[in-house]
């Protein structure tokens, strides 16, 4: 076949995109905090995730040679959602094709620099790679899945004496709408990168999203929150480590607290941390849509807020100010109800 009419790659068909410098606030795409698209173990996971509510559904596939991505590779995404959306804030032209050093990358997600953590990185790249997920999220008919894999491909790039200096890698298009047509994402504090459990960090992301809205904070159903786990664990040791992380509150930014409902069934109530000046909440900054003129770091004091409706979050959730307790065990658990009561301001180990 003649050269001028060969299909042209997809690496030839995309600008590539330089990782910035900098210490960038870390960002995270609500999608991938809502809903399991990521084994919560270190051990190796073949056995599929299938996911169901309302109208969404999830299912992941891991091959057996690498297993499924887990939500430690996951930090890869966060360091491109970063990228991404940091980029576009200051106005430059950005890429699902990015080019970085392992030493960027790794210093980011806060792993070391050593050969076994270069080798980790590209373990983790090939799960990314390998894992395949097929969703009616953010689809227009929801009888039709959207199926990619977490990242397209990757390849390492070498200078002119063979060494290895470089990452190149290309993000899906699901993936990099959702950090960029959906301009919506939340700013999570850096220190969520040294929690060492995949159970708290799943549940970091879930109270990331849900608690920075009321005041009275929010509560899941035990049993609600191993659902959207998609834990191999036995429900009794879910539970079981659900109140250890209530006990040794290691989320930064949040207290949990575990409640019970007038059945008897355990809930998981959290909130923002408060300061010794009562505020609202302090650790994590605000809701920061994707178009922000300036770079917002994680940290910065905000009072209660509220995240703007969107599309791709169409589970429904309740905040209480006096909880409502039968209420909880809804099987959805997304959608702001504002408490009366409360002054609402806009906003946003492993198992």
């Amino acid at each position: 076949m003649s050269s001028r009419h060969r299909t042209r790659s997809e690496r030839e068909q995309l600008e590539l995109f330089r990782a910035l410098p900098g210490d960038l606030a870390p960002r995270d795409a609500q999608d991938l905090m809502a809903y399991p698209f990521f084994s919560l173990a270190k051990t190796h996971r073949i056995t599929p995730i299938d996911y169901r509510t309302g109208e969404i559904a999830i299912r992941v596939e891991a091959v057996p040679e690498h297993g499924m991505a887990t939500i430690w590779d996951a930090d890869i995404l966060i360091w491109a959602a970063s990228q991404i959306v940091q980029a576009r804030d200051t106005g430059l032209r950005t890429s699902r094709l990015m080019a970085a050093t392992p030493y960027e990358i790794l210093t980011f997600i806060g792993r070391g620099d050593s050969a076994r953590d270069y080798h980790r990185l590209k373990a983790a790249l090939d799960r990314l790679q390998s894992t395949t997920v097929a969703t009616t999220l953010r689809q227009t008919n929801e009888r039709r899945a959207h199926r990619f894999s977490w990242i397209n491909e990757w390849t390492e790039r070498a200078d002119a004496h063979g060494r290895a200096d470089g990452i190149d890698l290309i993000v899906p298009d699901w993936f990099y709408k959702a950090v960029l047509d959906d301009a919506l994402v939340l700013t999570i504090d850096r220190e969520y990168f040294k929690l060492t459990g995949g159970l708290e960090r799943w549940l970091y992301r879930i109270v990331r999203k849900h608690a920075g809205r009321q005041r009275a904070g929010w509560r899941f159903d035990f049993r609600h929150l191993y659902d959207k786990s998609a834990s191999l664990s036995p429900f009794k040791r879910f539970a079981f480590e659900l109140r250890d992380i209530a006990r040794r509150q290691p989320l930064p930014g949040y207290r949990l607290d575990v409640e019970h409902d007038r059945s008897g069934h355990e809930l998981l109530a959290f909130a923002p941390a408060r300061s010794s000046t009562g505020g609202c909440g302090q650790a994590v900054e605000s809701l920061v849509p994707s178009g922000t003129a300036a770079p917002v770091p994680s940290g910065t004091a905000v009072p209660c807020h509220q995240e703007p409706e969107t599309a791709f979050s169409p589970e429904e959730s309740v905040a209480y100010g006096t909880p409502n307790l039968d209420s909880n065990r809804k099987e959805s658990n997304d959608s702001a109800v504002c408490d009366p009561s409360a002054r609402c301001k806009t906003e946003g180990g492993a198992s």
